[in-house]
């Protein structure tokens, strides 16, 4: 019986033979696949929605969604990202900073509050000033880097969190090392969020949040990098355990939690089934034509050459030691409450797509492993140094 790797490894061979409008369908691993998008229906009420930031990664997702299913639709964010991108779809735009002022908000009232940007809990603080006792409904999204243990594998949403050190104020923290404590910060933003909107909030933990609009290339170098072709470097085993969500996934259940009024924490985690980084990979070769291979390559060879899982081996983790449960922690509450996920063709296609879409300087970063992922010279030097290896060894 042809094995689910085995059967995406035939996708991608077609695939890059005959591009990605050849495929059937069923070898994109989805019955509906991106080629076939799905119509949205109206919600069964219209809501009076107040989206935190909304111009940057998740945010226009959640406002195209929650424009299509019959939302009102008001931003507050700087008007520094994307300005205007949304001029004339939404109801309101709002200036403010989350950090500072937030008066634009005083004596607004609505029936939800979706908090994507907030990292501080003062910034929850700072928008409750005006917000708390005027929402019926708060969402808010965190991270699953709230945990403190991530060598357990299957982390729920009951599992321990992080705690800040004695000695470190949240509330006059240096932003310069916020990312030291992320996760700790996520906590007590949580907790912010509970105090000022108690009875009336819903926290969403996404893992890495994957997409078009992602800036950071940690899925995008992907996509990129085997569309440029090649031999590629694959980190590990191909059986590694491999999690993340499409920014678009998260996007909808966070309003479909809204619609529904559903409290409590979730994380949301994808995809629905384990994944490992091999069905990844070979998931997204499927999406492009060009010739290429991936060569897997051990993770002690790779520590002795400097090459940093998540840095640049994006998206994998070694699924061992403190981070054993990276790539395992658990989705089921999610799940139950009718989390959905696309393809990994859908989500590679659409991330490409967008990748090319952006300046050229950009594109060449993301194989110079600028912000995340490895230089393809770099890479090209670990390749030759391992196959250097496997001839003296006798292996090649």
């Amino acid at each position: 019986m042809t094995s689910r790797r085995s059967f995406l490894r035939t996708g991608a061979a077609i695939g890059g033979a005959i591009g990605l409008t050849g495929l059937p369908r069923t070898l994109l691993g989805q019955d509906d696949p991106f080629l076939l998008p799905q119509p949205v229906t109206k919600a069964p009420a219209s809501l009076n929605i107040l989206i935190l930031g909304g111009t940057g990664f998740t945010g226009p997702e959640q406002v195209n969604y929650a424009i299509a299913r019959g939302h009102r639709v008001t931003l507050f964010n700087r008007n520094k990202t994307r300005p205007g991108v949304f001029t004339g779809k939404v109801a309101e735009e709002l200036v403010g900073d989350l950090n500072g002022d937030t008066s634009a908000l005083k004596g607004r009232t609505f029936d939800v509050v979706l908090d994507n940007p907030t990292t501080f809990p003062a910034w929850v603080r700072n928008a409750a000033q005006h917000l708390a006792g005027n929402v019926k409904h708060y969402v808010f999204q965190s991270t699953t880097s709230v945990y403190s243990d991530q060598s357990i594998i299957g982390l729920d949403e009951n599992s321990p969190v992080a705690s800040l050190p004695a000695d470190v104020d949240p509330y006059t923290l240096d932003p310069a090392h916020a990312s030291r404590y992320y996760g700790a910060l996520k906590v007590r933003a949580e907790q912010e969020v509970a105090k000022a909107y108690a009875g009336r909030w819903t926290v969403v933990r996404p893992c890495l949040i994957v997409g078009p609009l992602d800036r950071t290339d940690r899925f995008t170098y992907w996509p990129a990098r085997i569309d440029a072709g090649g031999e590629i470097l694959a980190p590990d085993k191909p059986d590694d355990p491999c999690q993340f969500i499409d920014v678009r996934d998260l996007a909808e259940f966070s309003v479909r939690l809204a619609e529904q009024r559903v409290l409590g924490t979730f994380n949301v985690i994808g995809p629905e089934k384990p994944m490992t980084i091999a069905e990844m990979l070979y998931g997204v070769k499927a999406i492009t034509a060009t010739p290429g291979r991936l060569t897997w390559v051990p993770w002690a060879f790779l520590q002795e050459q400097g090459v940093r899982p998540w840095r640049h081996m994006t998206v994998w983790q070694p699924p061992y030691g403190a981070t054993a449960g990276y790539q395992r922690r658990s989705a089921a509450k999610a799940i139950a409450q009718g989390l959905t996920f696309r393809s990994v063709a859908d989500t590679a296609k659409t991330t490409l797509d967008w990748h090319r879409t952006r300046p050229q300087a950009d594109q060449d970063a993301t194989l110079r492993g600028a912000v995340n992922g490895l230089d393809m010279k770099r890479e090209a030097e670990v390749l030759a140094a391992w196959h250097a290896k496997q001839k003296a060894a006798g292996q090649e």
